[in-house]
């Protein structure tokens, strides 16, 4: 699993956030939700759970080292008055018990802290005491690009390294389901490959045409899709006009799925560096929403990352049958 390290130039904290700030204001008029949130002992991570509390997205309990978490918390001059603390004695001790308080049932997301990817994600996973469904865990990033009509979700660039074909199918219903989470009225699927014919000799145009076709069958739910699309035609009308392809989804996508990791990451970061953009991210597929973070993030991505978490968790309690994850 690949640690999330989507950074922003100082540019890009100056623009404005509308599509963030609109995400956050949706998450703001549902109840906070309790999320856990694991070893939060540095400045970034601390501050960014309370100040999320503060706005009514989550309602935090700090599950680490407490004299660590109260020592940063002093020295950051950040107030803990009740805020609910679980000692933990280090970091893998931390994830575990994190996600203990999922399994307890006292927790509806988990959040992550100052500890690497790895070692919360290994936590999740875990056979016996994890948090697995019967779904394919993956990610998304949530972008927000200037100039950009809506954000664009990508999907995976942090967690299936090279997937196949039934973790796609897996990989494409939990991005439609949180987007229909996010209250989008249509969600438009692009499978991407490096062109937009079936080439037998590019495994990821066969796999393109076998998503869309499973789609066609009922066996993908909830959105339309169309692939294999190169990026441009999947994103700009001009491109797929050019190449004269007609369907809802070619120039019009608002869920990019990757052939793989690699390309997944290169993409999110080449938006994030190259156009300014600012990159939400969450982990679907496990029994609750889980909040990925990087250090490096700014404050609306961190935010904007937990109001997903929260409307997640919201579309579950009214819809406790669908398969939302």
């Amino acid at each position: 699993m690949s640690e999330v390290l989507i950074r922003h130039e100082p540019e890009a904290a100056e623009r404005p956030h509308d599509r963030f700030e609109e995400l956050v204001a949706r998450a703001q008029r549902q109840p906070p939700v309790v999320t856990a949130v694991v070893h939060p002992c540095d400045q970034a991570s601390l501050e960014g759970a309370l100040e999320a509390m503060r706005l009514k997205l989550i309602l935090p309990i700090l599950v680490g080292p407490a004299l660590r978490i109260q020592q940063t918390a002093a020295q950051c001059e950040l107030d803990l008055s009740g805020v609910e603390l679980v000692d933990a004695e280090h970091s893998h001790d931390a994830a575990r018990k994190g996600v203990e308080q999922v399994r307890l049932g006292r927790a509806e997301a988990l959040m992550k802290g100052s500890l690497h990817t790895d070692e919360l994600m290994s936590a999740v996973v875990a056979r016996d005491t994890g948090l697995r469904t019967a779904r394919r865990i993956s990610h998304c990033f949530i972008m927000d690009v200037p100039g950009h009509p809506e954000p664009l979700v990508i999907t995976d660039a942090a967690v299936n390294i090279a997937p196949d074909l039934k973790d796609k199918v897996d990989i494409v219903q939990n991005a439609i389901d949180m987007v229909h989470a996010l209250g989008a009225a249509e969600v438009r699927v692009a499978i991407l490959s490096a062109l937009e014919t079936v080439n037998p000799t590019i495994p990821s145009t066969v796999e393109a045409a076998a998503l869309c076709k499973m789609a066609d069958r009922g066996q993908i739910t909830g959105a339309v899709l169309d692939g294999p699309l190169a990026l441009d035609n999947a994103i700009s009308p001009e491109a797929a006009a050019i190449k004269k392809i007609a369907s809802p989804v070619a120039g019009r996508a608002n869920v990019l799925v990757v052939p793989d990791l690699e390309a997944g990451n290169m993409l999110a970061k080449s938006l994030s560096f190259l156009a300014g953009a600012d990159a939400a991210g969450i982990v679907l597929g496990a029994r609750v929403p889980i909040i990925l973070t990087s250090r490096a993030d700014a404050e609306i991505t961190r935010l904007a990352s937990c109001a997903v978490a929260s409307l997640l968790a919201a579309a579950r309690r009214s819809a406790p049958s669908a398969a939302i994850h």
